[in-house]
């Protein structure tokens, strides 16, 4: 059995190896929006879908042991792609949804090295159980080995791996990972070739191995009998965590942090949930996680309808909380319905076909379908309606076909009945709630913590009476997330909304109707007076009292810089320093920011502009490449992925890139201004190594109370060959060196610490 459980441990950790460093890859390429690492999942997950399929039907066809000489053959033809690397010439489209180009390059890149791995859990529990061990007839628990392997891998990486590694060494290590997979995989078919019972039926072994039951997690799968409907159930049941998984992982990365380090988190708690619940002996338990599970929604629903993002330290576990405690719910159903072994195969195949659902629905379907990230709160919705009810939360399960009671005369109009009093009682619920929000602006009562507190906390105590009927509480709950829809919370009411690739970008308008306001996540990325005298005004970040306003203000008149770039155009809001006679060049990835900020009725800073404006789209490394050298006098680095600057515009390449388009006396600015990042140490040691002279200003005059003119505080730095070549800023006290920390070396594309420069607020 140690071979066994040790060589599940080592592909397990392989699979979750390549995941990360893959999306390390190809971050370069499409940035650092959550969907990159979603359409990952996808690809992945469907990938294993196929491993599994091939340990289904492959045994049946072949048996035992001329399985395991195919596979061995199997194992050897990822040599013909190893090591793993991106050729140069892979860039995606500049002008088109670059998921199909983003599978393309999983498929080319990664897909036979992930498939001949993902066949080794399945499989290899297969081989176990044909061993004639005392343990074989109940090996689900070498799935624990499995799940423990790919989360160290997981965590491995960006704590010990990525620190530590350049990029290049991270392939070499993968691949030496997978000789080793090899040798371990050939013992553990020599173990099964030589085992005196191999041969023999499944069933057979399965029935003489009973006693072996007595070691899995304690809830009885004897009377489980494999039918369309517990196929069914099965699907569902690992479709919800799967989805969850990848809602889970967009929220956080657009409405908390983009950072992503945080992608790697959900994951690690969606395979320890594996890890606890087929256990041989569970440490948590399955009755207590179903009581939490309803109230865990309830108050995660008044947090999500109150568009609440602060204090991250509380916020932040709390959506990991809930996802934890709906995925333990679900993975326990699931080891209450896992069949007997002759069916192990096509249960993982099963469990294999709802994680790609789920992950398809999120990363493909969902972004076409919905406006906004509606299938986080519809998945959780539905993980309330597939709950049992709390009165069976004690009993032992053993599903059947149908159960006798819906034998009973009148037992469907009973159902009928009570559906029906489910669905009334959840209408009348959201109606309440809709009708509080809609009448509340009237009273003259501005959005807060009153708000949310009288029109989602009573709709919430009324649903909590609710929680002994998981198909009332869990329309409820839609019912109020869907009523919140109408809700003006912070940031106003939505003027026009729209999903792409990169994300949710929305724009809205304060209560006052002053202001149009473009927002992604949750972080203003532009905003505009709309008064005729003020429209042209810049506004934030970009005020003219702040740093890029002195910037500019220094390099205006006769003094002004013929060719500015812009990385990164938000609502345009730059384009309001430009003067006759310059050109205005804004790099902008996503399509739809582009169609935001050309709207007169939307922003009208692009309208305004006195200088030519350029418009380019694509990925600014990809398209600055295009650009010739040395054309651009000013370059302002001002791309954002919801919070943060994406940290592939922050490497030794992307500044020896600017440094080549910028004129010999040019600029190079960067709006390093977030909440959780602190980036002047980054920066400052790439100035160093590029040899260019850097100043930062940490611009803090905004009180904490806000400021009537607009202003947001803000860090900027600058970046040039000569001091001389900063004008006049070179002697501003306001503008001084970053700080250089020997924690921090220089980030390349290779190479970054993200711990190094974290911070919690």
């Amino acid at each position: 059995m140690p071979f066994f459980a040790l060589t599940l441990f080592v592909s397990s950790a392989l699979l979750f190896l390549i995941q990360p460093m893959f999306a390390k890859m190809i971050l370069p390429r499409l940035g650092g929006t959550s969907s990159v690492w979603n359409t990952c999942m996808v690809f992945f997950q469907a990938v294993l879908l196929a491993g599994y399929g091939y340990a289904h039907f492959m045994p049946a066809r072949l048996g035992i042991r001329k399985q395991c000489l195919v596979h061995f053959g199997l194992l050897l033809l990822p040599f013909l792609v190893l090591p793993i690397a991106l050729d140069d010439n892979l860039m995606p489209p500049e002008d088109a949804n670059p998921i199909p180009w983003l599978l393309g390059v999983l498929f080319v890149t990664v897909g036979l090295p992930f498939f001949v791995v993902s066949t080794t859990a399945p499989l290899l529990q297969k081989w176990f159980a044909e061993t004639g061990h005392r343990a074989g007839g109940d090996p689900y628990f070498l799935y624990v080995a499995s799940n423990f392997g790919s989360m160290l891998a997981l965590f491995a990486y960006p704590l010990l791996v990525e620190p530590s590694l350049p990029l290049r060494d991270h392939t070499l290590l993968w691949m030496l990972g997978y000789g080793i997979l090899i040798v371990l995989t050939s013992l553990c078919a020599y173990q099964t070739w030589r085992s005196p019972s191999t041969g023999k039926s499944n069933t057979a072994k399965a029935s003489s191995l009973t006693d072996a039951k007595s070691h899995s997690s304690g809830l009885d799968n004897e009377r489980v009998t494999v039918s369309g409907l517990v196929r069914l159930r099965w699907v569902i049941l690992s479709l919800v965590p799967s989805s969850l998984l990848l809602s889970v992982t967009t929220y956080l990365t657009t409405d908390i942090a983009a950072i992503p380090l945080l992608w790697v988190i959900p994951l690690g708690l969606y395979l320890l949930t594996f890890i606890l619940v087929f256990a041989r002996k569970p440490r948590v338990s399955h009755s207590i996680m179903l009581r939490l599970s309803p109230l865990a929604v309830l108050l995660l629903t008044i947090v999500m309808l109150s568009e609440a993002t602060e204090p991250v330290w509380i916020v932040l576990p709390m959506h990991l909380a809930v996802f934890f405690i709906l995925a333990m719910v679900c993975h326990g159903e699931l080891v209450s319905l896992r069949p007997s072994v002759e069916h192990l195969t096509e249960f993982y195949l099963w469990i294999s076909v709802g994680g790609v659902l789920g992950g398809i629905f999120n990363a493909i379907l969902a972004p076409l379908a919905f406006p906004a990230v509606i299938e986080y709160p519809l998945m959780l919705v539905i993980a309330c309606l597939i709950r049992p009810p709390l009165a069976e939360v004690d009993k032992v399960k053993a599903p059947q076909p149908a159960r006798a009671k819906s034998q009973e005369p009148g037992a469907p109009v009973a159902r009928r009945i009570a559906w029906q009093r489910d669905v009334g009682m959840a209408a009348s619920l959201g109606l309440l709630s809709a009708g509080g929000i809609v009448v509340w602006p009237y009273l003259g009562l501005e959005s807060g913590t009153l708000a949310v507190g009288i029109l989602f906390g009573v709709p919430a105590v009324i649903c909590y009476t609710f929680l002994a009927r998981p198909i009332r509480f869990g329309l409820s709950i839609g019912a109020l997330l869907l009523a919140g829809a109408l809700y003006q919370g912070v940031y106003g009411g939505t003027l026009y909304r729209q999903r792409s690739f990169f994300g949710v970008h929305r724009v809205t308008r304060d209560r006052a109707g002053n202001y149009h306001q473009l927002i992604h996540g949750n972080t203003f990325h532009g905003r505009q007076n709309m008064d005729e005298a003020r429209r042209r005004e810049p506004l934030m970040y970009y005020h003219r009292t702040g740093p890029i306003g002195q910037l500019f203000d220094a390099f205006s008149g006769a003094a002004a810089k013929p060719e500015v770039a812009v990385v990164g155009l938000g609502a345009g809001s730059l384009a309001a320093y430009g003067q006759p006679g310059q050109q205005f060049t804004f790099f902008e990835i996503d399509p739809v920011v582009v169609r935001i900020a050309q709207d007169k009725n939307l922003f009208t800073f692009l309208h305004d502009c006195r200088a030519r404006v350029k418009l380019v789209l694509g990925d600014a490394r990809l398209t600055l490449k295009k650009a010739p050298e040395h054309q651009f006098d000013i370059l302002v680095m001002d791309a954002f992925s919801s919070d943060a600057i994406p940290l592939h515009l922050l490497t030794r390449e992307a500044v020896q890139l600017y440094k080549k388009k910028v004129a010999e006396d040019g600029i190079v600015a960067f709006n390093i201004s977030n909440r959780y990042l602190d980036l002047e140490a980054v920066l400052a040691a790439l100035a160093r190594d590029a040899g260019l002279v850097s100043l930062i200003q940490h611009d803090f005059s905004v009180s904490a109370t806000g400021s009537d003119s607009g202003k947001f505080n803000s860090v900027w730095v600058i970046m040039a060959r000569q001091r001389a070549d900063l004008g006049r800023l070179a002697s501003d006290p306001r503008w001084q060196a970053p700080a250089l920390n020997a924690g921090v070396p220089v980030w390349t594309d290779d190479f970054s610490n993200i711990f190094s420069v974290f911070q919690w607020h």
